[in-house]
């Protein structure tokens, strides 16, 4: 099984350089890291070439023009780019446990997606890693959620079928996929501009094309670094989009990785 990992940013390099820091650690490394680039300026692409002159594995930098808050989008381009059987999806806030990967492998199964957890580490832990550009979390500190930082590969195993809710929640900085079901699906729903729902849309898709939502615990751990929320102002357009993929029992969209006549 070849393994892509996908790492969604725009202009952050200083949060993304301790993601890719983090995947450099894995135990267990991917075949690939895409970095799906919504519209960076040049630190961004100046810290990416440097870092995949260190990296074991190639890292692709696939970019797009800012326009907006385009994630579906870029994503897509990243998918169409991939060359593994398997994506997994991580945002550039992110730092892995160093067996983030190796479990995501564990967990993989034809007919399945699966969706992580996250451990929300607090402004000062933030500020201290970015200020050290180290991955090593002091110890201690008092991060929000930090229930979901316990790793244990033998209950990962036995809650296999766990599932936070029987709908589409999941949570996109933390999912991985087989490509041809995300293929099968038309990728995200380009559509959806602006912060929230993409993901979601996407798991309901999946649900209806007959792909069953895994919901990973002791496992696949990550810990998000503290910034501040994106805008939500076109929440509620794109809640409504989520739901007519709920409500509609589609699972193809016809904006996505391809176009597709409606």
């Amino acid at each position: 099984m070849k393994i892509s990992l996908i790492v969604a940013t725009y202009n952050n390099p200083a949060y993304l350089y301790l993601t890719l820091k983090s995947i450099m650690n894995q135990r267990k490394l991917p075949d690939e890291v895409i970095i799906a680039d919504d519209g960076s300026g040049d630190d961004t692409r100046l810290l990416i070439e440097e870092m995949a002159a260190e990296s074991f594995v190639p890292m692709k930098h696939v970019w797009h023009p800012d326009e907006g808050f385009r994630l579906g989008a870029i994503r897509n381009k990243a998918i169409a780019e991939a060359e593994g059987d398997y994506i997994i999806q991580i945002d550039g806030d992110i730092i892995l446990h160093p067996g983030f990967i190796a479990d995501h492998m564990a967990m993989a199964k034809r007919g399945w997606f699966h969706s992580g957890s996250r451990v929300m580490l607090s402004h000062a832990t933030t500020a201290t890693m970015l200020d050290r550009k180290t991955v090593e979390l002091p110890k201690n500190a008092p991060e929000r959620k930090k229930i979901n930082g316990c790793r244990c590969p033998l209950l990962m195993h036995m809650m296999r079928r766990y599932k936070k809710s029987r709908g589409g929640y999941v949570r996109g900085c933390n999912m991985a996929f087989w490509r041809d079901d995300l293929i099968k699906v038309n990728g995200y729903n380009e559509d959806i501009n602006g912060w929230g729902r993409e993901d979601s849309e996407l798991a309901y898709r999946l649900i209806n094309a007959g792909i069953q939502k895994g919901f990973i615990k002791f496992g696949a751990i990550e810990y998000h670094l503290d910034h501040p929320e994106n805008s939500k102002d076109n929440d509620a357009r794109n809640i409504s989009l989520m739901e007519q993929a709920r409500m509609s029992g589609n699972s193809i969209t016809v904006h996505g990785i391809r176009r597709i006549a409606p």
